[in-house]
């Protein structure tokens, strides 16, 4: 019986290897997985506040990516400078109470990124939104809803920003 199950364990772990083989020789890669061009090599992350949700993700990125972001300007290939980091709230519908009832979250980011001669990627706006109901009586569950949507939006808008990065010559 041991010998069976071993078999088993040995044949499927062949047939993983075979089928991971196989969607590398087609060229495929897993989403966000394209490398970024030589000059980003080495990065310095200009950041107006390094601890939003955005920053956090856009450096894990990069470092996932390959890029050695560097704490000193001089030692980097490039500048990505995030200018803006920015997430509003606003209220879309309000109850006859004058309670809110509908809350719109829009984040915002603008990254530009500077070689060490001229300007690789002019500065790039980009900005999500998304809406969610609110019940005062939830209101714990509501706050919680909102940090999820803002984090989403977040690792959302970094993938739009490192496909652009890895368009970059």
């Amino acid at each position: 019986m041991a010998i069976v199950n071993s078999l088993r364990g040995i044949s499927r772990t062949v047939a993983g290897l075979s089928a991971a083989l196989a969607l590398a020789a087609c060229g495929f890669r897993l989403m966000g997985s394209d490398p970024l061009p030589g000059v980003l090599a080495r990065p310095y992350l200009s950041l107006k506040d390094p601890y939003t949700d955005f920053s956090r993700e856009f450096e894990h990125q990069l470092k996932n990516s390959g890029a050695t972001p560097q704490a000193l300007r001089a030692n980097a290939t490039a500048t990505i400078d995030v200018t803006k980091d920015l997430v509003v709230q606003r209220t879309l519908s309000v109850s006859a109470q004058n309670i809110p009832t509908e809350y719109e979250l829009t984040y915002t980011v603008t990254f530009a990124v500077q070689g060490t001669d001229k300007e690789l990627l002019a500065p790039q706006t980009i900005s999500l939104s998304k809406d969610y109901s609110f019940e005062e009586n939830v209101l714990l569950a509501k706050e919680h809803e909102a940090d999820i949507l803002r984090q989403q939006m977040a690792r959302d808008l970094v993938s739009i920003a490192m496909r652009r990065l890895t368009s970059l010559k």
